[in-house]
């Protein structure tokens, strides 16, 4: 059974650092991203990552800011968040694909149950 189970979430104040965690279980897969959905919104991307971890994507709002990366012996997926902002206050959700990564919800099969993170001005 595959599940992914994020961790790393809390509530820290604008300009700080966190660093999420997603762990995978039940099987590997080709890419995997970040996506997050703040209340009242859609749910929308962040990061995304091969698994080589050659590849990788970001939103524009987090560019320079956060890094995506995963430790296949672990089979976890990482999210450093650093200079967080207001803005960011988010679920943050972990996307597993079997597919090239890409920006596309619509492309992860597999979904985690999300983790909180809210950012104090």
């Amino acid at each position: 059974q595959v599940q992914l189970v994020e961790s790393g979430g809390g509530l820290v104040q604008a300009g700080g650092s966190l660093r999420l965690s997603c762990a995978a279980s039940g099987r590997t897969f080709s890419s995997m991203g970040w996506f997050r959905q703040a209340p009242g919104k859609e749910r929308e991307f962040v990061a995304a990552i091969s698994w080589s971890g050659g590849v990788t994507y970001y939103a524009d709002s987090v560019k320079g800011r956060f890094t995506i990366s995963r430790d296949h012996a672990k089979n976890t997926l990482y999210l450093q968040m650093n200079s967080l902002k207001p803005e960011d206050t988010a679920v943050y959700y972990c996307g597993a694909s079997p597919n090239f990564p890409t920006r596309s919800e619509y492309e992860y099969g597999y979904w985690g149950r999300g983790t909180q993170v809210t950012v104090s001005s």
